[in-house]
């Protein structure tokens, strides 16, 4: 689907977002006005048509934002157009990559407790999903310009290079390798992973 953002309503790209997530919450309401906020800053007005190779989203939440932000933008990790920093924090960086603008946006602590007082008959879940329909973007955000310097490794785009890890033997694409000692490691290998090998000569 090719759209304008500025031609699209909160309510019809909320409604995209949340059957591609599954559920509505606030963590969709925020991350669609988020999205549209960030778009609009950098000046991106078609995200998944003609401006869709000039646009990268990092997002620093592996939270139901994140679903939001790529329903919107067209991004995703696949495409290497979005960018995942494991930073625990309810924000993202949109760049567009033609002028080399870019703007972080951060959700307010604060939004969540100005929710009640817009409905405080509501319990702070429903109070939420009310609220943010009709906070300002000013009561919601924060935004700040910032400088995002991409290396090349890190576009979209055909791997620069493949590389064999001297360890165990798998293959490194992006230039992801650690050179130590004269070696070419993988990062687990070098550094420790998320997972361990089972030794199956235990069972």
């Amino acid at each position: 689907m090719v759209y304008s953002i500025n031609a699209m309503d909160f309510e019809s790209l909320l409604d995209e977002s949340v059957k591609i997530h599954g559920h509505l919450c606030p963590g969709q309401m925020l991350g669609v006005k988020m999205s549209m906020l960030g778009l609009r800053k950098i000046s991106i007005e078609d995200p998944k048509g003609k401006d869709k190779k000039n646009l990268i989203v990092f997002v620093e939440m592996d939270r139901c934002a994140t679903d939001a932000v790529q329903s919107v933008t067209g991004c995703s990790l696949g495409r290497r157009t979005m960018k995942f920093m494991d930073y625990g924090k309810m924000a993202a960086t949109f760049v567009n990559l033609k002028t080399g603008k870019a703007v972080r946006v951060i959700a307010k602590e604060e939004a969540r407790e100005k929710a009640r007082e817009y409905f405080p008959e509501k319990d702070k879940y429903k109070a939420q999903l009310e609220a943010y329909r009709v906070m300002t973007d000013e009561e919601l955000f924060e935004m700040m310009d910032v400088n995002v310097q991409l290396r090349p490794e890190d576009m979209p785009g055909r791997p620069l290079m493949r590389v064999k890890c001297d360890v165990c033997g798998e293959y490194v694409q992006d230039m992801r390798e650690v050179h130590r000692d004269g070696k070419v490691l993988c990062k687990p290998c070098a550094e420790g992973g998320y997972y361990t090998v089972e030794d199956k000569s235990a069972r």
